[in-house]
């Protein structure tokens, strides 16, 4: 373990604990406001990449005269994370852009430089949230985050939904393309607050802060990890990260959860199995979503207050199983929309494994970084493979996808259970060492 590094210096220049709680109290309600505005950019964020999906079931392919896999190319060509972020303002321009594609090859380069621009906007909000958050308030915080793409999964459905019910052949222009152009101009216009809104870091100077609450955001960042950070200043978080064999072990098992979680891009599509009209099957896509973002805050809620990453993990997977094994059994149109509701249930996962990666790396802020700039990274690759596993031609059953998915979440889940016993290894270690040497209790894993 790391020595403990004292922070007594810094709680004096609060005075008595009820004045650090009233300070605490104001610092986490400003805090909390700008992640409301970020689920708000997050929201469009993943309305501006899954519009595709709602596009397709209203004429998309037949207008771009898609073939074969081409589809799943554009679903595919969205997020290759490893690039870096431009401007919020990019993607509704190239959101707008995509909708003005008159063939595959125009739509294609549009969603490729989509992903560009967006990929790395999820991991950069989520290391800012942990600059400012402590671990046992970080997950709820990532929650309402996270949320963000299943609450645009529902705004988007019941947008899309009405734009292809009133816009189609408006001024002579296809109601696909609307979605896109209406969408992509709101995203322009949430562009300009974002440059005011976006929380940097606690060691900058912001006006939105006292120099108090300034000062106690960075002091709860040291008492959080007990003082690790301050001994770590010296290396290298490059290499610490790259060389840490439980980042990479956490960016695949994160790759192998987004091919499961890849159901999600296309909603529109397996609910559009169960035969309604376009406007409908949009509308059906919206509840599964609104019950998904429910229990996410719940879960996740619990998650922070019991310090357990794991087994949150495991019961979102097991409801998400149990919906896929019955969509792939039955073309009933009950059982089926009723397998959206459980298959929903399993989105926190990906916001709960980036909390942990996030928990699992406190010694320097630069090493967290990177760990989840790599994590994020290589999990692209799922998003990247994810879509072709949603063939036409497996349709409409989709058996065969709910197969991979089936199996993705069980090699997933195998792998976190071997994270977590080498983290309840670590924490009894430090248990013993410290009760043989009668040091205090110190840093724990979350596990």
């Amino acid at each position: 373990m790391f020595p403990r590094a004292s922070t007594d210096h810094l709680l004096g220049d609060f005075g008595d604990l009820e004045k650090r709680r009233q300070i605490e109290k104001h610092l986490l309600r400003k805090l909390d406001l700008r992640v409301i505005f970020l689920v708000v950019l997050y929201v469009m964020n993943n309305m501006n990449r899954s519009n595709v999906a709602a596009a397709r079931i209203k004429g998309l392919e037949e207008d771009l005269h898609l073939t074969g896999q081409q589809f799943n190319s554009l679903m595919s060509i969205l997020r290759p994370s490893m690039y870096l972020s431009l401007c919020a303002a990019s993607w509704g321009i190239l959101s707008i852009g995509t909708g003005a594609a008159q063939n595959f090859q125009a739509a294609l380069a549009f969603r490729f430089f989509l992903g560009f621009t967006e990929a790395v906007f999820p991991p950069a909000i989520i290391f800012i949230l942990s600059r400012w958050y402590k671990r046992d308030e970080l997950g709820l915080r990532m929650a309402y985050f996270m949320c963000g793409s299943s609450i645009s999964k529902v705004v988007g459905s019941l947008v899309a939904s009405g734009i292809i019910a009133m816009m189609d052949g408006v001024l002579g222009i296809a109601a696909w393309r609307w979605l896109f152009f209406l969408e992509g101009a709101a995203t322009c216009l949430l562009a300009v607050p974002a440059f005011y809104l976006v929380p940097d870091f606690p060691t900058s100077p912001v006006s939105w802060l006292t120099v108090e609450e300034r000062m106690l955001a960075q002091t709860r960042m040291i008492e959080d990890v007990h003082g690790l950070e301050l001994t770590s200043m010296k290396q290298s978080g490059l290499i610490e990260a790259l060389t840490d064999w439980s980042v990479w072990w956490l960016a695949i098992a994160l790759t192998i959860l987004n091919v499961a979680l890849s159901f999600g891009d296309f909603m529109p599509t397996l609910a559009a199995t169960m035969g309604y009209n376009e406007a409908i099957t949009l509308l059906l896509c919206a509840p599964p979503w609104i019950l998904g973002v429910i229990t996410s805050i719940l879960i996740m809620r619990h998650s922070d207050a019991t310090r357990d990453r794991f087994w949150h993990i495991f019961g979102p997977v097991s409801s998400a199983f149990a919906g896929f094994v019955v969509a792939s059994l039955t073309m009933n149109t009950f059982l089926r929309y009723l397998s959206l509701f459980f298959m929903t249930q399993s989105t926190v996962t990906y916001t709960i494994l980036l909390a942990w990666v996030s928990n699992s790396i406190p010694e320097s802020a630069s090493k967290r970084a990177v760990a989840l700039a790599v994590v994020s990274s290589v999990a692209g690759l799922g998003d990247i493979g994810a879509p072709y596993i949603w063939p036409s031609a497996w349709g409409p059953t989709y058996s065969k996808s709910y197969t991979i998915c089936i199996l993705s979440f069980i090699v997933t889940t195998l792998m976190l259970w071997v994270h977590r016993l080498r983290l309840v290894w670590l924490n009894k270690t430090a248990e013993m060492r410290e009760y043989a040497l009668g040091l205090p209790r110190g840093f724990r894993y979350i596990t």
